[in-house]
Order: C-alpha cells, then structure tokens, then sequence
C-alpha cells in the first residue's frame, strides 16, 4: 500500500509539472508527451540493438557494409532535411500529421526489426529510424513556437521539453527496455519500442489543432546577401530583393516576404553546428569502439558504454539546467565559448587516446551543446519578429540535424583508433571554431552565410519583376 501510495504521489507530481504555467491550456503539455516518446523510442532502440550485430561490425568487411548501409540510408535525409523548412512554411495543414507519422513510419521499421535483428536488413532499418527520429526534431521545433504558454519563454519551454525527455523518455523507458531486454532479449526491447511509437503517434494527435494555423507567417532565411543593397548582386542570388523597411501593406502577401536571420543567430547556428558534429560522432564511435577493444567481454563493454553515455547524460541534464537559469545577456559569447570549449576537449582526446578523455569529451561535449542550444534558441526569440519564429526553428533544428548526421557517418566510418578519430573530427571542428569566431566579428569563409550582416535584418521581398533593387 505504501509503495502505491508513493507511485500515485510521483504520478501527480509528474503531471503537475507538465502542466504547469499554463502548459495544459497551450498545447504545450500535449507536445511534451510526444516528446518524452521521442526520447523514450530512441533509448529503448539503443537498448535493443546493443545486443544486435549492428555495434559487432566493428572492424574488417562488416563495418564496410555498416558504413554502405550508412551512406544509402542517411544520403536521402541529408538531401531531403533541407527541404524540410521550405515544406513547413507552406503546409498550412497536416504537421500533427507529419509528427505522427515519423512515429508510424518507426513502427512499421522496428516491426522489421523484430524479425530481421541477426540479418543485413537490421542496418537500413535501425537507421531508418535514426533518421526518422531526426526528422520528428525538425518539425516538434516548428509546432513549440505555436504552444507557447504566456508565462514563460520560447527559451524555457525547450530546455523544460529536454529535461522532461531526458527523465521520463530516456533513463525510464532506457530502464525498462533494458529489463526487457534482460528477459525477453532484443526481440522484446523491439516490440517495446514499437508500443512506445504507436503511442507516440496517437499523442503527436492529441497536439491541439492550432498548431496548423500559420496564416501570416513570413518564412526565415539562413542566407544574406548584403551586396544586393549596395547595387550589385551575389553571383546566383536570384531574383532581386527590396527590403522591407516598414510593415507591409496587405497586399504584400507572407509568402512573398522573407526574414533573413541576423547575425547573433548565424553565430549560434554555426557554434551548435559544430558541437553537434562532435556529440553525433560520440554517440556511434564509442560504441563501435567498445566492440572492437573488448570483442569478448561483455561487461568490459557495458562498463566503457555506460561510462561514455553517463556522462553524456549528465552533461545534457546539466547544460539544460543551467541554461533555464542563468539570464543569457549576451547568447553569442556563450555559444563562442561552448564551440572552443568542444574543440579544445577533442584535441586533448586526440592527444590523450584513452576512454577517460572520451568520456570527458561526451561530458563537455552534451553540456555544451545543451548551452548553445539555449542560447541559440534566445538570439531566435530576440532577433525574429513574431511571424518568422516558428520558421527560425525549424531552419535552425534542421542545420542542427544535419551536423549530427555528419558526425555519426564520421563515427561509423573512422577507424576505431581514438587517436586518429578523434584527430579528423578535431580537425573538422577547428574549422567550424574558425568559422563561428569570424561569423561573431563579422565575417565569414562563405559569402552569404557569415557575420557579414546586421544583429536585426529587415524583411525582404523577392520580387522577379524588378529590375533593379529598390529599398523602401
């Protein structure tokens, strides 16, 4: 009786949380129970591909296929993620839809799963549903925006979304796909997570329905041509831009509109971009680490594993944490700070080649990413008008994902020597701190998509029928 007593307490304590300030009136509690499954999915697939042959092909010709399987499944999201935003800014109906489906879509892989697990169809199915899971990011971050409760901030609701994803979605349903797992092995962990995406697409419903009300909403651009306003144009810019210095008439239709970021956002952009690489390189390389170095000793996996990730986790909840405390006066310097912190811990693992180092690297690593994040997602809520903040999100979450992407295909692909993958992945994220640094000064390696614009940039409207750029 008392244990029940105890379980009922933390049950309404749990929905008390996630309804509070207004959480349950906004929509944004509905979210936030999808997102748990999101969380929830990904932990039990961990789970139940740990004892797969997906994490054995840790050297020779397995791993070759592994990194083929990697390239077909992945090199279609790469192409498609960014088209992601784009297809968000004219879907005027069906993005709880598109949130439900990512989930159906993993139902349906982990039922294959299920069947397949000690077969080559395991590869592009597990990943299939990386991928998907990805993709559920990009549009949960272009739905926050449209639940937000009126007593607290875009900033707040995502790190609370994180922290109660981290807690009832991955080390609960981490721990019990792992108890499945123990008795009923991988098969039971799969059918566990095809439960956990059934019920994350019936709550991906529950959303409220105006979440699919985008009507007025001016799409955010990533790309700045600063040239165009000065009487010459960007080589392949496109139509011309007039820039939209007042609010436009009625007439002057959203769709024709467009709101480039500034440059506190391209800053944060290209900060989480690289810290992305490095968190989305750790999560495979490690593991295929662990199968290499202790081919025959079980628990000399689990231990390194469980090392690793601890410490990932532990970094997260804490860059959350500290994120939804601390006032973030200047977001910019903060996401510099995160970008060099990752660089610097990469080259020490590099330098060091140990698993402490590695497990170091994820500490930083997830706690940084976490701190950019937050900060990224304050230079959005202050940088973009209203009606172009849902479409910010999704541009940013996408860039995000990709740059994840790029790191685990690095994870898979490297040698399983830490010195030397950790040598290349510290070589890719110097260049992204170098690229991060001179976007914050104002510059940039690539035209158009550095520093080289203002903190707030005014809407534009393309236009084909101008002949010359006219500012208003």
């Amino acid at each position: 009786m008392r244990g029940r007593e105890l379980t009922g307490k933390g049950i309404a304590s749990f929905q008390r949380a996630a309804k509070a300030d207004g959480a349950d009136k906004s929509g944004l509690t509905a979210l936030t129970y999808a997102t748990m499954a999101n969380f929830a999915s990904d932990a039990a697939l961990a789970i139940a591909l740990a004892n797969t042959l997906f994490f054995s092909a840790a050297t020779g010709e397995d791993k070759t296929k592994v990194a083929l399987y990697l390239v077909i499944t992945i090199a279609p999201f790469a192409l498609i993620a960014p088209l992601i935003g784009p297809l968000l800014d004219r879907l005027q109906h069906g993005r709880r839809i598109a949130l439900a489906t990512s989930f159906g879509l993993r139902t349906v892989l982990a039922v294959v799963l299920v069947f397949n697990f000690d077969s080559w169809v395991l590869y592009p199915a597990a990943l299939g549903m990386l991928v998907l899971s990805k993709s559920f990011a990009v549009l949960k971050s272009a739905v926050t925006p449209r639940v937000l409760p009126p007593e607290i901030d875009l900033v707040r609701v995502n790190s609370r979304l994180t922290v109660f994803g981290l807690l009832g979605g991955t080390i609960a349903a981490g721990a019990v796909a792992g108890g499945i797992a123990f008795v009923a092995d991988s098969p039971g962990a799969l059918w566990f997570v095809a439960a956990i995406t059934v019920l994350g697409a019936y709550l991906s419903m529950r959303i409220p329905s105006w979440v699919e009300v985008t009507e007025g909403e001016v799409p955010a651009t990533l790309g700045y041509h600063a040239d165009q306003h000065h009487g010459s144009d960007y080589p392949g810019s496109g139509a011309p831009t007039e820039n939209l210095k007042r609010t436009p008439p009625p007439a002057t239709a959203a769709k024709n509109r467009r709101q480039p970021l500034g440059r506190a956002v391209i800053v944060g952009l290209w900060g989480n971009g690289t810290i992305r690489i490095l968190t989305g390189f750790l999560t495979l390389y490690i593991a295929f680490v662990a199968k290499s170095r202790t081919e025959h000793e079980p628990l000399q996996q689990a231990a390194m594993l469980g090392l690793v990730g601890a410490a990932a986790g532990l970094g997260n909840f804490a860059g959350n944490a500290l994120g939804a405390r601390i006032k973030l006066g200047r977001p910019s310097v903060v996401v510099l700070r995160c970008t060099l912190a990752v660089t610097v811990v990469a080259v020490v693992a590099a330098v060091t080649d140990s698993l402490l180092t590695a497990a170091v690297a994820a500490l930083v690593a997830s706690s940084a990413s976490a701190l950019a994040k937050v900060s990224l997602d304050a230079s959005l809520q202050s940088d973009l008008p209203p009606e172009s903040i849902a479409s910010g999100f999704g541009r940013s979450e996408t860039v995000m994902q990709l740059c994840w992407v790029l790191g685990g295909t690095l994870g898979v692909l490297l040698p399983t020597e830490y010195w030397l993958g950790f040598t290349v992945v510290s070589v890719l994220l110097t260049i992204g701190l170098v690229q991060t640094f001179l976007t914050y000064r104002g510059r940039s390696l690539l035209p158009g998509f550095g520093g080289n614009r203002p903190d707030h940039v005014e809407q534009e409207m393309s236009d084909s029928s101008y002949g010359e750029n006219v500012t208003k």
